[in-house]
């Protein structure tokens, strides 16, 4: 490959890299695109994992032999079976060289350093491939983890232009991955509460509304805990916010632990003192039962006066639910009703027979419904 040829290569690697939506999407391009830059058969990206010990591979992109999945679980290698990790790729750094790649053959050592490592090769022949070359990738001036491109037997053997190229591509990939973790960053803090790290009103709209459609499309059990902290004002005012932030931070803990009973339960601050939790595919029952648990943990906090919780869930008869307004509706109204009684217990929406309160109060005009909720907290319409 030319020079401009290998220019045009770097450059789709970058764009393939940028595109990527996800980790999984951005490890990918960043493999394929060594792959093809390299004209290899196989490419792979893995992660040095310091407190474990070990070299994890992210993705397997090419052609894969029996074992080789293209996101493995757990593919992983101790890292004194490749000590180039720690030592080529780490103190020869420190000593002011280059990260620079290297090419072992099914038949030893080749273009490059450290020199032979003889479980490369063993893995060559056993998968049917003639050579490797293997890129380190140096993520914020440390050893991140490696880019490794293979040829199958009987192919032109790498080169020293070829590791150096592949030196190149490792570090157009290390900028790639940067810049994927930045945005990750970024998406991570849009959708979480800075002072519980819990999900935000924003994670809980999102995952709402694609929850709601698997329900519409598959009948998948969609349910909604909406809880209000008692007692946060009180707090605030005799003992200070920073008291109050200390309670907020507590009840989000009690809520994850209880959302924890519910696989895949989303725990979320919706904003002030309201919390809720997102539970898709659990039985309505299970819910409820999470539900009571936390109401139980939340009276026995040392601060605040337990929590008024609401539950409606799509496994309840409170009639069709086609859009997730509606299900935050009912929930909500089941909080309400909830703080009004001061309920130590869940309300659940529906299960006051036919004419049940809590269906009817979020099924009312909103106007009617502001009134009828105040009614439920005590004050006058």
């Amino acid at each position: 490959m030319g020079e401009d040829g290998r220019l045009a290569a770097v450059v789709a690697l970058a764009q393939g890299m940028a595109a990527a939506h996800t980790p999984r999407e951005s490890w990918r391009a960043a493999a394929l695109g060594a792959c093809r830059a390299l004209a290899g058969s196989f490419a792979a990206l893995s992660v040095w994992e310091r407190e474990l010990g070990r070299l994890r591979v992210l993705v397997n992109v090419g052609e894969r032999t029996r074992g080789e999945e293209e996101f493995p679980g757990d593919e992983a290698y101790p890292v004194h079976q490749f000590p180039e990790i720690t030592e080529f790729l780490h103190e020869r750094w420190v000593a002011g060289g280059e990260p620079n790649a290297w090419v072992e053959t099914a038949e030893g050592p080749a273009a490059g350093h450290p020199g032979y490592i003889h479980q490369r090769v063993a893995a060559l022949r056993r998968r049917g491939r003639g050579c490797c070359v293997v890129a380190p990738v140096v993520l914020n001036g440390r050893a991140w983890g490696e880019l490794y491109v293979a040829r199958a037997a009987g192919a032109p053997v790498f080169d020293r232009g070829d590791a150096d190229f592949a030196t190149v591509l490792a570090s157009v990939v290390a900028a790639g991955l940067a810049q994927s973790e930045r945005l990750e960053e970024a998406r991570r803090l849009a959708f979480t509460d800075a002072l519980t790290g819990l999900a935000n009103r924003r994670a809980v709209d999102v995952r709402l509304e694609e929850a709601i459609e698997r329900h519409r499309r598959d009948g998948v059990v969609v349910s909604l805990v909406v809880c209000d902290l008692n007692g946060l004002k009180r707090v605030n005012d005799t003992r200070g916010h920073a008291v109050g932030d200390r309670l907020l931070e507590r009840f989000g803990s009690v809520l994850s632990l209880c959302g924890a009973m519910l696989p895949g339960a989303l725990s979320a601050r919706l904003g002030g003192d309201e919390f809720c939790l997102l539970v898709v595919g659990s039985a309505a029952d299970d819910v409820v039962k999470a539900a009571d648990e936390l109401c139980r943990r939340a009276g026995e906090l040392e601060l605040g006066e337990g929590v008024a919780c609401g539950v409606a869930s799509t496994g309840d008869p409170i009639g069709a639910v086609r859009s997730a307004r509606r299900l935050f509706r009912l929930a909500d109204a089941a909080q309400y009703r909830a703080k009004a009684m001061r309920a130590d217990r869940p309300v659940v929406a529906g299960r006051e027979g036919p004419d049940d309160p809590v269906v009817r109060l979020a099924d009312e005009p909103f106007g009617e419904g502001v009134a009828e909720r105040r009614r439920f907290r005590g004050r006058p319409t």
